[in-house]
């Protein structure tokens, strides 16, 4: 249970970390620019498959505490999923928040400090890819996630109907974005589909309004909110199996 603990405490953020480092040694000239679209492939993978397991961490911690949350589980009630979609990531947000408040039927959501959550998240990501090759290569697609995460609000995210994203009918909306463009690419790179895919977006997609959510620095920036997101949950949830 310890391991499960403390690798659910840690933050993704350390799989970009490795991967600062890992090109730190690379020349940033015009060069070496094909290597960015695959440096970024494959830390995007490996946070996806980071925050996959930490899913099934918490699920399996819940499970340990919790016998009828057990049964539902084994007996296949609870759809746990691959943990990799919205809609699994978003059952187990519920999942967590119901056994925090089995505990503490006084808890809400608003408790968390998400001001707190939306900062540091922007910070992550500036700390992480300052002055390094991966921000030289990417310089162009980096403005364009600063200009969307701008209109990210508290209110996007956490909210107390139980939802991880907020549905958002009109601006930005992380749940499209997580299901139209993070995961959909999510699942290229894992299944390969590339392989026999054209490699390059056409004119026509590049000309879409939407291509602009095709973005790395963005998708690492919802990974990384999620993952506070839960790591806070979890802080909350270990306090209250404490408690009582």
């Amino acid at each position: 249970m310890k391991n499960h603990k403390n690798f659910i405490l840690s933050s993704i953020s350390d799989v970009l970390n490795d991967a600062v480092s890992a090109s730190a040694g690379v020349n940033s000239g015009i060069e070496t620019y094909p290597l960015c679209d695959y440096i970024m492939q494959s830390v995007f993978l490996k946070m996806t498959g980071f925050q996959e397991q930490k899913m099934k961490c918490i699920c399996w911690e819940l499970a340990t505490n919790d016998y009828e949350y057990r049964r539902m589980l084994l007996a296949n009630d609870d759809k746990l999923g691959e943990c990799s979609s919205y809609r699994d990531k978003n059952n187990m947000y519920k999942r967590l928040i119901e056994q925090i408040c089995n505990y503490n039927s006084d808890f809400k959501v608003a408790n968390i400090d998400k001001r707190e959550i939306r900062k540091s998240t922007i910070e992550s990501i500036e700390q992480i890819f300052s002055k390094t090759n991966l921000l030289i290569w990417g310089q162009v697609t980096f403005n364009e996630y600063e200009n969307i995460w701008n209109s990210i609000e508290e209110k996007h995210f956490a909210n107390e109907n139980n939802s991880l994203f907020t549905e958002v009918n009109n601006g930005v909306s992380l749940k499209k974005i997580y299901d139209n463009h993070l995961y959909k690419h999510r699942n290229r790179i894992a299944h390969n589909t590339l392989a026999y895919q054209q490699n390059l977006p056409t004119l026509k997609t590049l000309t879409n309004e939407n291509y602009k959510f095709e973005n790395y620095f963005l998708w690492f920036a919802i990974l990384i909110l999620i993952d506070k997101i839960f790591i806070e949950l979890y802080k909350i949830y270990l306090d209250a199996v404490k408690d009582n």
